[in-house]
């Protein structure tokens, strides 16, 4: 079973990364508003499909009061708070300037894990830990556009403050739910965590159309492009699909294998910014070293100790160290 939440943890990593790319490709001349009201029942209309064609819409059943009031508060603090923080700090900064700094919630999602859930945490976990706060530290370097932006495009003059701000928030937004998801899902079966998704999207989705009551929030969401609203829409479905295989990790293996590997998104984002955002991201060497920092970090906390031990001759003085557990 770990193997197989090994394989989701994956598969989410790269259409989170995907959902970032194409959701800042909506905020360039969009607003954060439009993409998180746009793509919220997307993501709820994929879910459900997911869960209809799956069978996974019977286990909705299944959910105690407590748990269903656990997936929707996760589902508010992760698609509410958390999305709309991302677009926020895409759309002042940048995807691969902000990326290290949201990617900073598998930190948040560590220490919750060890300090609720009792999950056990070791001193290589505490050392990548450090590394990924490293890393994010570094991206805050100044960096310079590529030499093709220089000549295509206006430079990109991010706005680092409030990028940083808006990705800490995200950061302890997407660093909570899972262990919120965690607790309402643990060992009920992968497909019992699409309905939880389900639940969750519905959730956010009820508060976000309770927020078009608002005048000026409804006349900014009018307000969208054709073309802004199907990069959202993209957007909204590519992260459906994320959540999907992120609920489904959780519901099958523990948070401690599935966080790190979601970190992996961060070579995903670099990937399909390049791809999909070459004039409106920066790829200086800070950027490039920061994210590089960042991932050897989520290899740190990734890496099971007692195979590191067997494999390895480490000296005993150093092994006994890397035994002690928090």
């Amino acid at each position: 079973m770990h193997l197989l939440g090994a394989v989701l943890a994956i598969l989410s990593a790269a259409t989170f990364a995907l959902t970032n790319a194409t959701g800042r490709r909506g905020v360039i001349s969009g607003t954060p508003a439009q993409g998180m009201v746009i793509s919220m029942p997307v993501g709820l209309a994929c879910f459900l499909a997911f869960a209809v064609l799956t069978g996974a819409i019977q286990h909705l059943g299944g959910f105690s009061a407590t748990g269903l009031a656990l997936l929707s508060s996760a589902g508010v603090l992760h698609f509410v708070l958390g999305r709309y923080s991302n677009f926020r700090a895409s759309q002042a900064a940048g995807v691969n300037l902000t990326a290290p700094v949201v990617q900073l919630n598998s930190v948040v999602t560590l220490i919750l894990a060890v300090v609720i859930l009792r999950e056990p945490c070791t001193m290589l976990q505490v050392a990548g830990a450090v590394l990924m706060v490293s890393g994010s530290l570094v991206t805050q370097q100044s960096s310079q556009p590529t030499a093709a932006s220089k000549r295509t495009a206006p430079a990109f003059k991010p706005r680092i403050a409030a990028g940083f701000l808006f990705a800490l928030i995200a950061a302890l937004a997407y660093g909570t739910s899972p262990i919120i998801v965690r607790q309402a899902l643990q060992d009920i079966g992968a497909l019992s965590g699409l309905a939880g998704g389900a639940v969750a999207y519905a959730a956010a989705t009820v508060i976000v159309t309770l927020g078009l009551l608002i005048p000026s929030l409804r006349r900014n969401v009018m307000s969208v492009t054709g073309e802004n609203a199907r990069w959202f829409v993209y957007s909204g479905i590519f992260v459906a699909a994320a959540h999907g295989f992120l609920y489904s990790a959780l519901a099958v293996a523990p948070i401690m294998l599935v966080a790190p590997l979601l970190q992996l998104s961060l070579v995903f984002r670099f990937l399909f910014s390049l791809l999909l955002n070459p004039h409106h991201e920066f790829f200086g060497l800070a950027v490039v070293l920061g994210t590089v920092v960042s991932i050897l970090g989520a290899c740190a906390i990734a890496i099971d100790t007692q195979v590191i031990l067997h494999t390895l001759d480490i000296p005993e003085p150093l092994a006994t160290y890397l035994r002690v557990q928090l």
